[in-house]
């Protein structure tokens, strides 16, 4: 058994992952809000709810120190010595070709290994669309060549709304030719996010997959000119694929 757990900007989301076959499969996946997580207190353990003592914790955790402290003492009360994931040169048919590969977020990492494992042998787009949206590149060979970094869809309308005198912070619609201002923001804002997509699947090739995870990952891909293929928890499956190797 592995417990895969994934710390956001936002969300904590964790799994159980059993290996009890060749294929495996998660027995449970459980999500809640970071204020929910850091609201909990030690006397209800959700890692420790419905299952018992894994085999091995695999960690990923972007969501600061009070997080990790938090993770600690949580898992903890298990015997496996969990392994904090990081950047890395490579790992499990990923090559690294960051500047310095520790410099990497480690959920980017993750859902970079999860992608070459459901679309072994071919170029794809690993994007990721939360509070940041990422949008990274896997050559067909395994090699993460770079990628983007830019505010999601939620940053983008705050950002607007601090820093002009009077833009609504409130979601508009997506029309083809916005009227209202509500409206000229969220297509706007959706234009961006899903023109950064295509320009990058354009550089990648046109023939290479396009995988996207995230709470705002089904929205954007309505908003695509170009086949994708959706993954509720990509990290998670990253951090399993981890585990199993």
């Amino acid at each position: 058994m592995i417990l895969a757990i994934d710390a956001g900007n936002s969300r904590v989301k964790w799994g159980w992952f059993e290996e009890s076959d060749r294929s495996g499969g998660w027995s449970s996946v459980a999500s809640v809000s970071l204020i929910e997580f850091a609201a909990s207190n030690h006397d209800i353990n959700p890692f420790a709810a419905t299952h018992e003592n894994p085999a091995r914790i695999i960690i990923s955790n972007v969501a600061g120190d009070g997080a990790h402290q938090l993770l600690i003492n949580w898992t903890s009360i298990f015997e496996a010595e969990p392994l904090w994931l990081r950047g890395e040169p490579a790992r499990c048919g990923v090559t690294s070709r960051y500047e310095r590969p520790t410099d990497l977020g480690p959920d980017r990492w993750a859902a970079l290994i999860a992608a070459r494992a459901l679309e072994p042998g071919r170029a794809c787009l690993v994007v990721n669309a939360g509070t940041a949206t990422t949008i990274d590149t896997l050559s067909a060979g395994g090699e993460f060549l770079g990628g983007l970094i830019l505010p999601g869809i939620d940053l983008m309308r705050f950002v607007l709304h601090e820093h002009t005198g009077r833009l609504p912070l409130q979601e508009g619609r997506f029309v083809r030719t916005p009227r209202n201002t509500v409206d000229a923001i969220e297509t706007g804002c959706r234009h961006a996010q899903a023109g950064a997509v295509e320009r990058m699947h354009r550089v990648l090739g046109g023939d290479s997959a396009c995988v996207v995870s995230g709470g705002g990952g089904q929205a954007l891909i309505e908003r695509l000119d170009l086949p994708c293929r959706y993954v509720e928890n990509l990290v998670l499956e990253g951090l399993a694929c981890i585990g199993r190797s």
